[in-house]
């Protein structure tokens, strides 16, 4: 899929929600009430609040099954605008060009080799844990989104690997900060990854803020086959003129089924 101009605030926002879905995935698997997050994912889309999670002082860490280089197809299944027609955020209606349309793009997992970073939740690591190779998943799921031919870059903050920046040639600048993130593991093949994410969508001169929930369920269908539920809602931010008619309640939910078949290990 391809566009003629530069990504729209739409474009951006489903794809860094995506983005941090195959980019973090909580380390705090065990972290939380028991059932919660599966409870959550079999509610969907019943939701009226934000999701209860922890904090994001531990970085991500990803099942040993998750390593390697994956081809992910990925189908936008269902939308819905709760507060509808009273409130609804800036690109929901585009986005149902996405509907039943999948988009493809490959990412990258491998064990960190460099450092462990925060406090892992599964006691004395004799190797290094899988994480997600960031910038080569950003920047192929932003691409699948707006373009091949779209000059941009991603850039997450060394020091703070909670932070991940979009760039784009004419200056904007979409910043996405990990406020809170929390998991569950459900079996050895399934498990539940849930973040909330505050987007900062830098244009002159005025900055849009919101926030995005991106919570997975993961299984392992078989050694080169994973399956995923992925569920979105986009939250308004305290300084929006609806905040406080909306509260906490989602204006924008979004499902999307998953598919990664590994390319290489």
């Amino acid at each position: 899929m391809k566009f003629s101009t530069f990504p729209t605030l739409a474009n951006l926002t489903a794809a860094i929600a995506l983005c941090w879905l195959l980019c973090w995935q909580p380390t705090a698997l065990a972290e939380g009430l028991p059932g919660s997050l599966n409870n959550r994912v079999a509610a969907f889309p019943n939701w009226q609040r934000k999701p209860a999670l922890g904090d994001t002082r531990r970085d991500l860490a990803y099942p040993d099954w998750m390593a390697g280089t994956w081809h992910v197809t990925s189908t936008l299944t269902e939308m819905a605008a709760p507060l509808a027609p009273e409130i609804v955020t800036p690109g929901y209606e585009g986005n149902r060009k996405y509907l039943e349309k999948p988009l493809e793009f490959d990412v990258r997992f491998a064990p960190d080799r460099v450092k462990l970073r925060g406090n892992l939740p599964f006691g004395a690591l004799t190797k290094p844990p899988v994480v997600a190779d960031r910038q080569f998943n950003g920047e192929n799921i932003l691409r699948a989104y707006v373009g091949s031919a779209t000059k941009l870059r991603v850039r997450v903050e060394p020091d703070d690997p909670n932070q991940q920046a979009t760039v784009l040639p004419d200056g904007r600048q979409l910043l996405a900060v990990v406020t809170a993130r929390g998991g569950e593991v459900v079996s050895d093949r399934d498990f539940i990854g849930s973040e909330l994410v505050t987007q900062f969508f830098r244009t002159k001169p005025e900055i849009y803020l919101n926030g995005v929930e991106t919570t997975t369920a993961y299984h392992l269908d078989a050694p080169e086959r994973v399956t995923a539920e992925q569920l979105t809602a986009v939250y308004l931010s305290p300084k929006d003129p609806d905040y406080f008619a909306a509260g906490d309640q989602p204006v924008a939910l979004y499902r999307y089924d998953l598919v990664l078949d590994q390319v290489s290990q």
